[in-house]
């Protein structure tokens, strides 16, 4: 499984800003070969609080608290280590929607966001604001591709 970065937390101890945890990431799923996800942090409700962490268990389509964000880390392999097979004029199989406003930010490799009509080739630095739309990613490179993104609560 790959590495995801470490993950720093800071915090304020004795009325002084301070590095409360400083590890490498161990809220991490591989759901199918190569789809690696690890929710990095989570806000139930908002403001958010600064107090609190609560631990949330990875899902392949994730499941945003009411009111809440999540932060996620997530490595897509190629479509063909995952099996996927896009045909024309056929939804990709990945084809999905969530009830989030999405921000994400392409690091590594290179991913096709598909929507309904039309799509287009992400590479490293592309932002993505997703607007709870129905959409599927596509990795149809030979390289995995690590992406960034905070899903927050959103009503249509």
């Amino acid at each position: 499984m790959n590495t995801i970065p470490r993950r720093i937390v800071t915090g304020i101890k004795n009325g002084k800003s301070v590095i409360i945890e400083d590890q490498q990431t161990e809220n991490v799923v591989e759901h199918l070969p190569g789809l690696i996800i690890s929710d990095i942090w989570n806000t139930q409700k908002m403001p958010a609080g600064l107090d609190i962490e609560t631990r949330i268990p990875n899902t392949g389509f994730p499941q945003t608290p009411k009111n809440g964000t999540y932060f996620r880390y997530v490595v897509i392999p190629p479509d063909k280590d995952l099996g996927v097979e896009f045909k024309a004029g056929e939804p990709h199989p990945m084809m999905h929607q969530t009830q989030t406003l999405d921000y994400i930010i392409l690091l590594s490799g290179e991913l096709h966001l598909i929507m309904e009509e039309g799509e287009t080739l992400l590479k490293p630095g592309d932002i993505v604001i997703q607007r709870g739309t129905n959409h599927a990613w596509s990795n149809r490179s030979d390289e995995p591709c690590i992406q960034l993104a905070v899903l927050i609560d959103a009503e249509n």
